[in-house]
């Protein structure tokens, strides 16, 4: 009976298996991938859920373009930062020393979407060798941004010393040697190479020989040195710092930047895969959050390790990096999100208001109560950050706020009324209405298409505004407006300073700048009228 009932369990069990097994339901559609599967790269073959050899090749190439694709996309503003030190670096400048653009800068130098209203500052620092000291002359208008563009501080009227001018201690990654007491704003970087910059803006609109003056005599760089000025006899005798002479620092030096011919603009030919390797090299491995190294780690370039991509990494890259240059050009002259519109409808663009510095978050609301922040979005706004870093140079929360009266607001427009890019060989004209809101001065700059720098012509200065240097004021009509002309020759009976000459080869954009905004900006009370194509 026992053997019987063992046996007779074992064949109930089995039998039970068996229809176990012969009523699995079918695998559910959405976790099948078909044998053939057609995308806008190709068909691809698969025989129950594997690949072909073919198949997996193509992916596996399409999968190393994203990575190259993303290192562009996601990475241009190191690169951006490398070409702005390749390019002092170019006429002779060391870490330390500061060039001056004395006389403004002109079309000659090539920076992205640089003015020609303000006096530029600037120089870079390497952190490599301990903290550096950068002291700020009075009324600047400048920040420090790190090997990646991110913001480390502000400099000037945005920042701590609020346009008083005062010394700047710029503390390099994981230094954890004592700091001073006092004396210093101090700012801790996430990379060792540092660039900063800034502008000083021309006495009475006209003059710029005692600003310069000015500059030369309160701006100095030199390495930070322990135990002198910040640190007190008290620190000391509790042994927590030990004690330097007090020395003056070295002399600074300063280079002219006024009619340098120098680039300072990143390439899009595979010079950009060499130049970011050079980052990667130079800054710490944690310098970049691990995310944004994972692409450039995929396609060969990884901190400590040669770059050598084989020819096949090679020709992938080459044309990810044209696909990706392709859609940020797009992106930045032809801007398809109708959101950054700063006006219903209009050609006139600003998307930091929608963003903020970030690229994430709303800039705060002013009120009567003070500033009022938005709750943070969760996501980065990856079109707005793409476009900010092709065509412009800085980031900083100054640049994205609604302060009256202090910094700068800027609007952008690559198209006309019609919606049309801007043809240099025509005349368009736009027109500013009475009460431009800006209490120290406005300037409209035109910028060459392809290379998002000053236009290049026999005007020298591509500008026109309320400040007489470097070109005549421009006038206002009778009615209080102001209408500034775009044309290859000055248009008959319009004075110089409404006039900013093009080039009939060359297409351009052009930035509207109101210099500490007033409140009728803010509230869209007043709107500059669309560019209007003429003849």
């Amino acid at each position: 009976m026992i053997r019987v009932s063992v046996a007779a369990g074992i064949m109930f069990v089995a039998t039970q298996t068996a229809v176990a097994l012969a009523e699995a339901p079918p695998i559910p559609e959405s976790l099948s991938t078909p044998n053939v599967v057609e995308t806008n790269i190709g068909k691809f073959e698969f025989k129950d859920g594997v690949p072909s050899k073919a198949t997996a090749e193509r992916l596996y190439d399409n999968l190393d373009f994203t990575f190259a694709y993303r290192a562009f996309m996601d990475n241009m503003r190191g690169v951006s930062i490398h070409a702005l030190r390749k390019g002092m670096n170019d006429i002779g400048m060391k870490e330390n020393e500061v060039l001056v653009f004395s006389e403004l800068m002109d079309a000659k130098s090539l920076f992205l979407t640089a003015n020609a209203d303000t006096i530029y500052v600037m120089g870079y620092l390497d952190l490599s060798k301990g903290p550096v000291v950068l002291e700020a002359p009075p009324k600047f208008l400048g920040l420090v941004q790190d090997a990646w563009f991110r913001w480390v501080t502000d400099l000037g009227l945005p920042g701590p010393d609020r346009g008083q001018g005062g010394k700047y201690l710029i503390v390099p990654p994981d230094y954890d040697a004592p700091l001073p007491e006092g004396g210093y704003y101090v700012a801790r970087a996430r990379t060792n190479t540092i660039l900063w910059f800034g502008r000083s803006f021309l006495e009475s609109h006209s003059d710029p020989k005692p600003v310069v003056e000015s500059i030369k005599r309160f701006t100095k760089v030199y390495p930070y040195a322990a135990g002198g000025v910040g640190t007190s006899i008290a620190e000391f005798l509790a042994g927590k710092a030990k004690l330097g002479k007090l020395e003056p620092p070295p002399p600074t030096v300063f280079y002219e930047g006024t009619g340098k011919v120098m680039n300072t603009i990143p390439p899009n030919d595979w010079n950009y895969f060499e130049m970011l390797n050079e980052v990667v090299q130079r800054e710490p491995a944690t310098s970049l959050d691990p995310e944004l190294m994972g692409p450039l780690a995929a396609i060969g370039i990884v901190k400590g390790k040669p770059f050598a991509p084989d020819e096949r990494m090679k020709k992938i890259m080459t044309e990810a990096l044209a696909v990706a240059n392709a859609t940020s050009r797009s992106l930045f002259l032809s801007p398809r999100d109708p959101s950054w519109s700063y006006y219903p409808n209009s050609a006139w663009t600003n998307f930091l208001v929608l963003t903020g510095y970030e690229f994430e978050t709303p800039i705060p609301e002013i009120t009567s109560e003070g500033a009022k922040p938005y709750p943070a979005t969760g996501y980065r706004t990856m079109d707005a950050r793409t476009n900010f870093f092709y065509g412009i140079t800085g980031i900083s929360p100054a640049m994205a706020m609604r302060l009256t009266g202090i910094g700068s607001q800027y609007l952008l427009a690559t198209l006309d009324a019609d919606k049309n890019h801007f043809d240099g060989a025509k005349t368009y004209k736009v027109t500013l209405p009475k009460g431009i809101p800006e209490a120290n001065f406005w300037s409209l700059t035109l910028y060459d298409n392809m290379t998002r720098s000053m236009l290049d012509t026999p005007q020298r200065y591509p500008r026109a505004g309320s400040q007489s240097y470097p070109s005549p004021a421009a006038e206002a009509d009778t009615d209080g407006s102001t209408t500034v002309w775009f044309a290859p020759e000055q248009p008959h009976g319009i004075p110089r300073g409404n006039w900013i000459q093009t080039d009939s080869k060359k297409g351009w954009f052009v930035i509207l700048r109101l210099y500490s905004p007033l409140e009728p900006f803010f509230t869209k009370e007043w709107r500059p009228s669309e560019i209007e194509l003429v003849r």
